[in-house]
């Protein structure tokens, strides 16, 4: 089978389009790279759900820290705590059981015990928590003067928020926040080791590289692959996060704008 057949067979496999069966002897390098490119589909779908929502919900729980109303402070701390405090690990086998018996109680929650559903559901509360107090930590940052500026200019309410704050929130955090998007699209890998099943065995990058490492009692070919195809993703997201890091920084002299950096997460 040529190298450009076997990615028309297996290319989009990981979303049921392609071949059905895999292959069980005489692994080619093609066939790894395209079943662990495939299974890249489903990392990239859980990094981007997680993403794109978990940054809306953490810009409110900034917020709600952030506020003098107790009954919006104390809900914002404790599900910020709760959720940097305990591994993601834990959580997936948490969510997992909790899901299930859900699903005994009623249909409407049969979905969830899959993994497109309910593990992005895990990993957009843990993103949502880290993201949060890194926007808390921007907010606390805001240079007192702009704010005075914006009441000098009679902006209050939503239009002081809107054109000052806000903006003002992302650009001292977006750093770090690209950080957090980096270190969420490699959590996602913990998906394959959590409760959450496969969709009819047609799973993530490390479902096929762990599968290659056990048929070939070799695991130095699928997981440096695997390794290599995440070092390509974290450098399109570096590239697309360091774009907008530059347009929110680009009323700033050259001398003064942050520039992106990563950081190891030790604690996650």
């Amino acid at each position: 089978m040529s190298c450009i057949q076997t990615i028309q067979d297996y290319g989009l496999r990981a979303i049921g389009i392609g071949e059905r069966l895999l292959p069980r002897e005489d692994f080619t390098l093609c066939e790894q790279f395209t079943l662990i490119g495939s299974g890249m589909i489903w990392n990239v779908y859980f990094g981007l759900t997680a993403l794109v929502l978990g940054f809306f919900f953490a810009t409110a729980l900034a917020l709600g820290k952030a506020s003098t109303n107790r009954l919006l402070r104390k809900p914002s701390e404790w599900f910020i705590f709760i959720f940097r405090g305990s591994p993601l690990f834990i959580q997936f086998f948490f969510a997992y059981f909790v899901f299930l018996s859900l699903k005994s109680m009623s249909p409407v929650f049969d979905t969830f015990t899959s993994a497109w559903l309910g593990a992005a559901i895990v990993l957009f509360f843990n993103t949502s928590a880290y993201s949060a107090e890194i926007f808390y930590g921007a907010l606390q940052s805001i240079p007192k003067g702009d704010v005075e500026a914006a009441d000098a200019y009679g902006l209050s309410g939503w239009a002081r928020f809107k054109r000052v704050i806000w903006p003002t929130m992302l650009r001292l955090a977006w750093p770090a926040y690209t950080n957090e998007a980096i270190f969420l699209f490699h959590a996602t890998t913990l998906v394959y080791i959590s409760s959450f099943p496969a969709w009819q065995q047609r799973g993530d990058a490390l479902y096929y590289a762990s599968y290659f490492a056990d048929k070939t009692f070799n695991p130095f070919i699928p997981y440096p692959i695997l390794a290599g195809y995440f070092i390509v993703l974290t450098l399109v997201v570096i590239s697309v996060y360091g774009l907008v890091n530059r347009r929110l920084n680009r009323h700033l002299p050259a001398e003064r704008r942050q520039k992106i950096r990563l950081r190891p997460n030790l604690i996650r």
